[in-house]
């Protein structure tokens, strides 16, 4: 479990952001014989093997394991985006000399947990490379940025009423001393680009929690991390394809990592877009398939989506089902929702519980409390989009939506277990 452990820490650290986590999957996956294909272009022979296609923050790879243009496929997928502070396109920003940056948070995250913490600054930045334009990652490795809490002797009562923030004014970072000018941002992205300033033109930057993944509690028993949410189900997802193509499985096992979950993944990239289902009909015309053919492989495919959960929180169990409260060390949960928040289905479920059950894996069975609003997934948009039997399935942990979350370290090691008989089912 410890050696587990120690390589989701390492893949965590390496991808502060959805560009750097799809590029560090597609190292891996080089690495492993699997040959990457052009996002554009047509696709030959080898799209029949174990290859992979990379789109910015998204990826979709396969094991090379399909024989038939009608086999069905055995999907696991997973989201590369975390909540988080994104930097503004004009970010120079300041007064009373102070140096701050202008940032907008991205999806549902827990301001408060952005307070007073060491900020990690990553991302792509898109500069002139003479024939068109080329996107370079850039990372600050350590921090740069901290946002600074109004102290409790300016704000008496923050304790008895409660901390109450507005993103616009109190979330904006300090990251240096002096007045602001035009082009300090820029002039530090090129420097870490080492590019000519001149030559970036825009960013998909962000601040992230610059305080490694580090094991916790009196035995170890706990494992702390930014961007649990999602990186663990796609370390795991990633780690599983690599071991169904390493073990010759049967089973045509596709890995499906998408942008944007955590902002409703109505992108290009996201699992709302066409892009995924634009990879599988370009793969099924190298395989020779028909339309007819693509069709009848999707109705027979399974997919797992795969996002982490809500183990129920010591302090406040009340939050949670009283039924379907999910304990931390547990195994990994399925989740259900009536209203297909979640894209369940008994048969799915079923499916995922068998392969579980096979790799000696407990499950967990979630449900939402029924008067507080339920969370989303890729589930129910693969579900509809793609028109396959869809399970979703996740992790529990705590302080979800947090810049630092926290799981059970067993909890890791079983959801990989459980991702690779998946992955490896006949």
């Amino acid at each position: 479990m410890s050696e587990t452990v120690e390589r989701l820490g390492a893949f965590i650290s390496a991808s502060p952001t959805p560009f750097h986590a799809t590029a560090v999957a597609a190292a891996a996956l080089r690495d492993q014989g699997f040959e990457e294909l052009p996002v554009t272009g047509t696709w030959g022979e080898e799209a029949r093997g174990a290859a992979f296609v990379r789109r910015d923050g998204s990826l979709v790879a396969w094991n090379g394991a399909r024989r038939s243009a009608v086999d069905p496929m055995r999907i696991l997928g997973a989201h590369t985006d975390s909540p988080g502070l994104r930097i503004r396109p004009d970010p120079d920003a300041g007064r009373l000399g102070w140096l701050q940056v202008a940032v907008e948070v991205y999806g549902g995250a827990l301001w408060n947990s952005w307070l007073d913490r060491d900020l990690r600054l990553a991302g792509r930045v898109a500069v002139d490379s003479g024939d068109g334009v080329e996107s370079v990652l850039v990372d600050s490795v350590t921090g740069v940025a901290r946002v600074p809490q109004l102290a409790i002797h300016l704000d008496r009562e923050v304790n008895s009423t409660g901390l109450r923030l507005d993103p616009q004014v109190d979330l904006t970072p300090v990251w240096g001393l002096g007045e602001p000018a035009a082009g300090d941002l820029r002039s530090y992205l090129a420097s870490l680009a080492d590019v000519p300033v001149t030559s970036v033109r825009a960013w998909d930057v962000g601040f992230v929690d610059a305080q490694p993944p580090a094991r916790l509690g009196r035995d170890g028993s706990l494992f702390a991390a930014g961007r649990l949410d999602d990186l663990l189900c796609v370390w795991a997802a990633l780690e599983a394809l690599i071991g169904s193509r390493s073990t010759e499985a049967p089973t045509d096992a596709v890995l499906v990592l998408v942008d944007h979950e955590e902002v409703g993944s109505e992108t290009a990239t996201g699992a709302a877009g066409a892009w995924v289902s634009h990879v599988l009909e370009r793969r099924h015309d190298a395989l020779g398939g028909s339309r007819t053919d693509l069709l009848a492989a999707l109705a027979g495919s399974v997919c797992v989506s795969a996002d982490v959960a809500h183990a129920v929180h010591p302090n406040r169990p009340e939050r949670h089902d009283p039924r379907h409260q999910l304990v931390a060390g547990g195994g990994p949960a399925v989740k259900f929702n009536a209203n297909a928040r979640y894209a369940t289905t008994a048969v799915g479920a079923a499916e995922f519980e068998r392969c579980a059950e096979a790799a000696g894996v407990p499950v967990q069975h979630y449900s939402h409390r029924a008067d507080i609003p339920c969370g989303s997934t890729i589930g129910p948009l693969t579900a509809a989009g793609l028109g396959v039997e869809t399970v979703d399935v996740g992790t529990p942990i705590l302080s979800m939506h947090s810049a630092r979350e926290l799981v059970a370290a067993s909890d890791v090691d079983l959801l990989l277990r459980a991702f690779e008989s998946w992955m490896g089912a006949p």
